[in-house]
């Protein structure tokens, strides 16, 4: 292949021998014309890969736009049904490991009163999506609505923005888990302080886990949250429990037909005793009789 030379191959063997001349003199990259040849056409076969690949990648975006149109009726009428169920949310958040983890105590009280959770990815999905928190009337912030965007900023690299939350009087609970410095204890997950916290941070969009844990996790199947202590108990946790009282109880019905035993024994013994009596009597009486 008399163009190769020029590819990107060559450059990178040319790069080879650079850092090979300037680092290490023994690294020699010099190739034999037939091993050159072998990878200037691996160079091209990898060439073709990447182009597959990239067009795998447009087409999977093209299928994902099209199924996302289709699952939206169904978050939909998930959500309505959701709202039948109190504290659904807060409770699948506190089951979660790795949101519980961030959730502050009065973050918790806070949930109480969040309605709806959904997940929006814009019609590009490359472009971004944007996660809505719906509350009911709360004593914390004045919102209906908090929603944190994640979206390509006007540089090309990854940007996020949230709701100005409208605190109300003594309930910011970001100055709240500043002001304790790390809360009571419980692990920190990912940097991330607190689930106020995130919300408002946005320091590094591109490595912000929480929020894919939302998107990827929690909003795909909340459910599998709400019922994870149902779950432990169908896995058998429950039921080893169970096992312990019935071992006590075996225990106790033993313990009972031991006393039982014993108290027999004893009233066994006892008759045992008034019939010895009785024949000592009795060949006392014929001694007497002897005698006269």
């Amino acid at each position: 292949m008399s163009n190769g030379a020029t590819g990107p191959t060559a450059k990178k063997v040319r790069k080879l021998e650079a850092a090979g001349a300037s680092g290490d003199a023994d690294e020699s990259r010099d190739y034999d014309a037939e091993t050159q040849k072998a990878l200037e056409e691996i160079d091209a076969c990898q060439n073709e890969i990447d182009a597959l690949n990239e067009k795998a990648s447009e087409e999977i975006l093209v299928v994902e736009q099209k199924y996302n149109k289709l699952r939206k009726p169904y978050f939909d009428k998930r959500n309505d049904i959701i709202k039948r169920i109190p504290n659904f949310w807060v409770t699948a958040f506190v089951n979660h490991p790795q949101i519980s983890a961030i959730l502050e105590e009065d973050e918790e009280d806070c949930l109480h009163y969040l309605t709806k959770l959904e997940v929006e990815e814009f019609d590009d999905i490359k472009s971004g999506y944007r996660i809505n928190f719906h509350f009911e009337e709360n004593p914390y912030f004045e919102n209906d609505v908090l929603t944190k965007e994640f979206h390509l900023g006007s540089s090309g690299d990854p940007a996020s923005q949230s709701t100005a939350i409208r605190w109300k009087d003594g309930h910011d609970l970001t100055k709240k888990s500043k002001d304790k410095s790390g809360g009571k204890g419980r692990k920190r997950f990912m940097e991330q302080k607190t689930l106020f916290g995130w919300l408002v941070d946005h320091a590094d969009p591109s490595a912000d886990d929480i929020a894919e844990v939302i998107k990827d996790d929690m909003w795909p199947n909340p459910l599998q949250y709400y019922l994870v202590p149902d779950i432990e108990v169908e896995n058998g946790v429950e039921g080893e429990e169970d096992g312990s009282e019935d071992e006590d109880g075996d225990d106790a019905e033993l313990a009972e037909v031991e006393e039982e035993e014993d108290l027999e024994g004893e009233e066994g013994g006892d008759e045992n005793l008034a019939e010895e009596d009785d024949d000592e009597g009795a060949e006392a009486e014929d001694d007497d009789n002897g005698d006269d």
